[in-house]
């Protein structure tokens, strides 16, 4: 068996250099929500460098909230503003060797997606028009056409599969081996391809090595999901 561990990187955090060679795929911020130009291509580089796969991490440009925020945009506006930054970051991969192969919204906007067909609709458009599969939380508006299902070690689930939103109590799995047991849950059940850590978790680094750990002594390949 075969699972891919990705994380959110390029937003300014302090761990970037240590979490690229303990995954295999990698959320790259698109400079919107957090982080900079100079912070994208620094993670882009680093992902050439470990031979990570690199996805487009786009979020709200609402760096006060870091992109956490939801937002009641039309529909055409979003897909201009989710492009614009998705095809900046290929860009930038480009100049470095790279390339964007999958696209996972950020933050708020994923939420949303998640439950709102209009938003779904507009994260699939971009990422169609651009040849790119959607990363995203199964069994919700996301799933649809070339999609990649990814589970999520560092944050709870309710029981209908969704995360337990940021602002509740509990919304938050602190504990690494806390983090591998839901991982493991999650492979058994059938339904992930990638497990995912924030990259601006303190333990983000503690979390991914006990995970690489207990993942390979259970038997499992840790690589990049086969593209869709």
């Amino acid at each position: 068996m075969q699972i891919d561990l990705n994380c959110d990187l390029g937003e300014g955090e302090a761990f970037d250099a240590e979490l690229m060679p303990l995954i295999t795929s990698a959320n790259v911020c698109c400079a919107a929500h957090a982080g900079g130009p100079a912070e994208s291509l620094a993670a882009v580089r680093l992902a050439v460098a470990h031979g990570v796969r690199i996805g487009a991490h786009p979020g709200y440009p609402d760096r006060e909230h870091f992109g956490r925020r939801e937002m009641a945009w039309e529909k055409g506006r979003l897909i201009d503003e989710v492009s614009t930054q998705v095809r900046a970051l290929m860009a930038l991969a480009e100049r470095v060797g790279g390339r964007v192969e999958y696209l996972k919204p950020h933050g708020a906007l994923y939420n949303q997606a998640c439950r709102e067909e209009a938003i779904a609709d507009a994260v699939a458009e971009v990422g169609e028009s651009l040849g790119l599969p959607i990363m995203g939380l199964p069994g919700t508006c996301m799933e649809r056409g070339r999609f990649v299902a990814e589970g999520f070690a560092d944050r709870r689930y309710r029981p209908d599969g969704s995360l337990v939103p940021r602002g509740e109590a509990d919304a938050f799995v602190h504990s690494p081996s806390e983090a591998v047991q839901q991982a493991e849950r999650l492979i058994a059940a059938g339904k992930v391809r990638t497990l995912c850590v924030h990259g601006d978790n303190p333990e983000a680094v503690a979390f991914v090595l006990a995970l690489r750990a207990a993942l390979l002594g259970a038997g499992f390949s840790i690589r990049a999901f086969d593209l869709p």
